[in-house]
């Protein structure tokens, strides 16, 4: 028995079948794709403005308001519990789903929703306190396809029991609340970690340009994920940390002092003009998809009323679930890893075209009568968004430790979601303007038209000012050139 536990505890493939099995269960939930259709039908009975205007935002002020506090607690007491937690809020939301009812039961299903993808952290951050360095990309690889292929199976699940067996929305989250339970269940076999990134350690942060750590996160298999975390597992007792060892007073001062260098760690990381560039677009765009996510079933229902007209949000959920990061993951893969781009000069030039194909397709779900227009302009958008949040991904982790990666990650969800919470409250919520959801999607091509013009003006600037600069020198002479770096300089300025 000794040995067996010996063997669960020192092993990567024990936590990480735990974790993958967890991870399956846990998004294996054939109901969400038709949440709007389940709320506005019998079951609840709810109006669409009771949905859009008091229901949904809920999701969004919770999630903000939980989001920077758990990543703390969550590093602080290691992922399991919090994991645990996270499981718990599944089976409270779910079971509100099939039970309650009325508008103040469903914010209570928002309000636990938001604790569920709050502490989201925990899941991609816990593998890496109990495996070696030398296994995150294949652990990493692991559970992140576990989660994409669960969310697929849940999305076709669901879609062929609507429309072939005919089976209610009701029987959907029954099924829903039986695989998270199993999630819930599988939680409590996971080891308990022994380390943590900020305040279970034995080592500083590295800088944050220059060399980064030997074991970077795998950024091209992590996009719009939270992937996070941290060191090698060791064998030292739960109950023997440092921290547990302090007096009292010793420890909130340890915990003070951690804080102040998170704090130092944020000004370092963006003070450098590339990272704060990347991440200004990050924040930006992912308010705006957390905000597509939240409302694009409300618009489809009011495209074809899903009491009247044949649903397919499953399969296009699923569609736009897998293919996006089948597809143009492996572009981006080749893009960064066989092709010579100076990302200085053509980054943001990307995130501005690609950005506008977001607004497009915003304008298209806005203006279309026809609903598979609608489906095809959301399978654009999330592509677009998707292949974007890879490549930022991978700048911003290549020039980061783990840590500082995970902070950085954790700091520009957090201002996402404070934008998204602005655009709420302004534009959604009853309390506000209150907007028709087709003109709520108006304001969000109208929101990703400004970002493109914002990136693709900075590019243009910036490509400008590197002709003028390599013409300057060459008339000014201020940096002798031989023969050879002249013609190398004529053919760069050419290129661009």
């Amino acid at each position: 028995m000794d040995c067996w536990r010996k063997i669960q505890s020192r092993s990567w493939v024990f936590p990480t079948l735990i974790l993958c099995i967890y991870g399956f269960f846990s998004m294996m939930r054939p109901s969400e794709p038709f949440l709007t259709p389940y709320l506005t039908g019998p079951d609840k009975n709810l109006t669409i403005d009771q949905i859009t205007q008091h229901v949904f935002p809920v999701w969004t002020y919770s999630y903000l308001a939980l989001l920077f506090p758990v990543f703390l607690i969550t590093d602080y007491i290691r992922y399991k519990p919090v994991i645990i937690l996270q499981g718990i809020s599944l089976l409270i939301t779910w079971l509100l789903l099939l039970f309650a009812h009325g508008v103040l039961a469903m914010q209570l299903v928002e309000f636990f929703y938001g604790m569920v993808t709050a502490t989201e952290v925990a899941y991609y951050a816990y593998i890496y306190s109990v495996v070696n360095s030398e296994h995150y990309q294949k652990v990493t690889g692991y559970c992140r396809s576990i989660t994409l292929v669960a969310t697929t199976t849940g999305s076709l699940l669901g879609q062929l029991l609507v429309s072939l067996a005919h089976v209610s929305y009701f029987y959907l989250n029954a099924i829903s609340l039986a695989s998270i339970s199993m999630a819930f269940l599988s939680s409590f076999f996971l080891p308990m970690p022994q380390k943590s990134m900020f305040f279970h350690r034995k080592s500083s942060p590295e800088t944050c340009t220059g060399p980064t750590n030997k074991n970077p996160p795998n950024a091209l298999s992590q996009a719009n994920s939270q992937q996070d975390k941290n060191t090698a597992t060791s064998s030292i007792n739960p109950l023997d940390s440092p921290e547990q060892q302090l007096p009292k007073t010793q420890g909130q001062i340890h915990f003070l002092l951690v804080l102040v260098q998170l704090c130092k760690d944020l000004k370092e990381c963006y003070t450098t003009k590339k990272l704060l560039y990347w991440s200004i677009w990050w924040a930006l765009a992912t308010a705006g998809f957390n905000q597509i996510l939240n409302y694009v079933q409300v618009l489809w229902d009011h495209k074809a009323p899903s009491q009247s007209s044949e649903v397919y949000n499953g399969a296009v959920e699923a569609i736009a679930t897998f293919f996006p990061f089948l597809f143009p993951g492996s572009i981006t893969s080749l893009i960064v890893g066989h092709v010579k781009l100076d990302w200085d000069l053509t980054g943001e030039l990307a995130l501005g075209i690609f950005s506008a194909l977001d607004a497009a397709s915003l304008f298209l779900m806005h203006f279309t009568t026809n609903i598979w227009a609608c489906y095809a302009g959301y399978l654009v958008y999330k592509a677009c968004y998707i292949l974007l949040i890879t490549i930022a991904t991978f700048q911003i982790a290549a020039n980061l430790s783990m840590e500082r990666y995970a902070l950085m990650f954790g700091f520009n969800n957090f201002v996402a979601l404070l934008i998204q919470t602005i655009m709420t409250i302004i534009v959604v919520d009853s309390k506000g303007l209150g907007l028709h959801i087709e003109t709520q999607f108006l304001i969000y091509g109208s929101y990703f038209a400004v970002i493109a013009g914002i990136f693709l003006m900075r590019s243009i600037y910036t490509i400008i000012s590197v002709k003028c600069q390599k013409k300057a020198e060459n008339l000014t002479g201020n940096s002798p050139k031989t023969e050879t770096e002249d013609q190398n300089a004529d053919l760069y300025a050419t290129r661009l």
